[in-house]
């Protein structure tokens, strides 16, 4: 566990160095409690980055078994060093692609939803069938930095406002879906936690 301390350490740098989002500290305690408390079998990541947030969802339960999408290929081969290096080749599963070019049949307890912000509600009605009856889907960067919760005319960058307009698009879709049921937590950058009804 020694090493891996060193490893998570190292992992936190070199994502801030390289400026690669990864979840804020309370964020992935908030992550690693809900894996420790429903115990999910099979974990779907959308959004590996450098594979910090599987490798930590990992070490907190033996028994996990996690696959993980990335599209970028840089980061890909760095979550695949670190995931090496954490010695967990047999429990993350890495797969190199875009998530809605990537068709799975498998079930799973959890997914998590981490990847490019405009998308999210195009990843949750993808993957939503695959989701055991009483999983759940998580979604990290809710309030992305805070931007969400400013009126829209504060916001300068054109980019940014019609970012910030599709998460607020996802937020009421999550609000008014009849078949799940969503949960809000102000925690890291804001995480949405969904179970089907």
């Amino acid at each position: 566990m020694v090493e891996n301390y060193s490893l998570i350490k190292e992992m936190k740098e070199y994502a801030e160095e390289n400026k690669i989002p990864i979840m804020l500290d309370d964020g992935i305690n908030f992550l690693t409690n809900l894996v420790i408390k429903h115990q999910p079998q099979n974990i779907l990541e959308i959004g590996t980055a450098i594979g910090y947030s599987a490798i930590l969802m990992a070490l907190n339960d033996k028994n996990v078994k996690i696959t993980s999408i990335e599209r970028d290929h840089e980061r890909y081969l760095e979550a695949v060093k670190n995931i090496k290096k954490a010695k967990l080749e047999d429990r993350i599963t890495l797969i190199y692609n875009d998530a809605l070019q990537v068709e799975l049949d498998n079930k799973f307890d959890l997914i998590f939803i981490d990847a490019a912000k405009g998308k999210d509600l195009a990843f949750f009605e993808k993957f939503a069938k695959n989701l055991s009856d009483d999983g759940l889907i998580v979604t990290d960067n809710i309030n992305f930095h805070g931007y969400v919760l400013m009126k829209e005319d504060e916001i300068k960058s054109k980019n940014l406002r019609s970012l910030v307009k599709k998460i607020k698009i996802y937020m009421d879709f999550l609000k008014n879906n009849k078949d799940f049921t969503t949960t809000f937590y102000d925690v890291g950058d804001g995480v949405a936690v969904s179970k089907r009804n």
